[in-house]
């Protein structure tokens, strides 16, 4: 579409602007191009005799919070309806599970082998690093594995593996894409992975369905007098918080009442002071920032955060980023824990006891994996630990585009700012920017 003589390539300020302040568009239609809109997903795209005609077919509606009896009976519902999904995504020969040492993809890994009959038919593979050896997520994953019985290929990948030719490698995404960035180990990544399995799994989905929101739950089930269930779900709360829990709880109240009294709400970031002024001024930038946030809808009764979480445009990139690997090689991949059935099931689950901690996830995996992994406290890596890699970057690159990035981008302040003040992906956006800016003008 672009590449034709009647379409405009000026780019679009307001898509450029949120790659720059939060790595992706906070806007579904929106593209880089002003002249070109993406159909949103759930909708449908019709053109007849009177022009196009948009409307929406589906949408996430999670009304009323499933009940059973039976407490077996919300992990058993869980496990088939996953082992559904997976059934359907299943290739003829090998499948493979991307596994790091957490819950999601083990259960993912685990209940594929159930589905495939034979440890034989799936392999894993798990990028680890030993500069965050503290993550262990090596050791989980390899437990895992030897538990199951399946081959599991172990990727070590640390800052200093970072291409430092990334910009001379010539491939240009559709868009921006900080995925540029390590291109070339991810395409040697693919490769190998085609040749162990055609079909590969992502276990994202969990993290954002199972999110505790005990105020939002326990707040609406007050409002409409529903004493009886207020009654269970705090009793639940209770026993599902245990006392090392509570004891955690009264530390950090502890602790904050020697800090001060602290915000009411968390604060909106401040816009990237390498930001050009004149360009988030004329365009309202912080405004926006403000009003559209991460873009997910936030009016969900007892499930606000879960729900936005699923319906902001940062899938849009997410996705984008698996389009990009498989330009890179044959594989192909698939999200079961995205389907429909699992992820209304899992939105539709009380969140007292089933989100805490992943509690729904934990206990139908109990028996079927290792305690000591099923026990592990989620360990996410920070941020501040991504760090080396921008300045790896900041190393070796030099800002190419001239003109076209000053526009948006005081290149001045890149250089002044030391690496620790910057948003990292934000300001990897910078660099993804200006190389795509470079091919462009080439």
């Amino acid at each position: 579409m672009i590449r034709r003589p009647s379409v405009s390539q000026e780019l679009d300020d307001y898509w450029v602007a949120d790659l720059l302040t939060l790595g992706f568009c906070r806007e579904f239609e929106r593209t880089v191009y002003r002249a070109v809109q993406r159909l949103a997903p759930a909708h449908v795209l019709r053109l007849d005799e009177s022009g196009p005609y948009i409307r929406r077919y589906w949408r996430l509606e999670i009304v009323e919070p499933v009940h059973f009896r039976d407490r077996a009976t919300y992990t058993e519902r869980f496990r088939s309806l996953l082992a559904l999904a997976i059934a359907d995504r299943m290739p003829p020969g090998k499948v493979g599970i991307s596994m790091s040492g957490g819950l999601d993809s083990t259960t993912l890994a685990a209940c594929a082998v159930g589905v495939a009959g034979s440890p034989s038919r799936v392999v894993g593979d798990s990028i680890y690093s030993e500069e965050f050896a503290h993550l262990k997520e090596d050791y989980f994953a390899s437990l895992a594995a030897r538990h199951l019985g399946i081959k599991l290929r172990l990727r070590r990948w640390d800052t200093a593996d970072h291409d430092s030719d990334w910009r001379s490698h010539g491939m240009r995404p559709a868009e921006p894409s900080v995925g540029m960035f390590d291109a070339r180990y991810r395409r040697q990544m693919i490769s190998e992975q085609a040749g162990e399995a055609s079909v590969w799994f992502d276990g994202e989905g969990p993290d954002n369905a199972l999110v505790l929101e005990r105020n939002a739950y326990l707040s609406w089930l007050l409002g409409r007098r529903a004493w009886g269930r207020l009654g269970v779900a705090l009793f639940q709360y209770i026993r599902v918080k245990g006392l090392r829990g509570w004891r955690q709880t009264v530390r950090r109240h502890a602790g904050r009442r020697h800090a001060g009294p602290q915000p009411a709400e968390q604060p909106v970031p401040p816009l990237p002071r390498w930001l050009n002024r004149d360009f988030a001024d004329h365009h309202h930038l912080a405004e926006r920032v403000r009003a559209l946030g991460e873009g997910g809808d936030t009016s969900h009764p007892w499930h606000p955060t879960a729900i936005a979480s699923l319906t902001g445009p940062i899938w849009q990139s997410h996705f984008a980023d698996f389009d990009f690997d498989e330009t890179l090689g044959s594989a192909v991949w698939r999200h079961p824990y995205l389907d429909i059935r699992v992820l209304e099931y899992m939105l539709s689950v009380p969140p007292i006891p089933w989100a805490w901690k992943k509690q729904l996830v934990r206990e139908a995996m109990r028996g079927r994996m290792p305690d000591e992994l099923l026990q592990r406290e989620k360990t996410p890596m920070p941020e501040e630990d991504i760090i080396p890699i921008l300045s790896s970057i900041r190393c070796t690159s030099e800002f190419m585009a001239n003109g076209q990035l000053e526009k948006y981008v005081d290149v001045r302040q890149i250089s002044a700012n030391s690496v620790q003040e910057f948003m990292v992906w934000p300001a990897l956006s910078v660099f993804a920017l200006d190389h795509w800016l470079t091919l462009d003008l080439n």
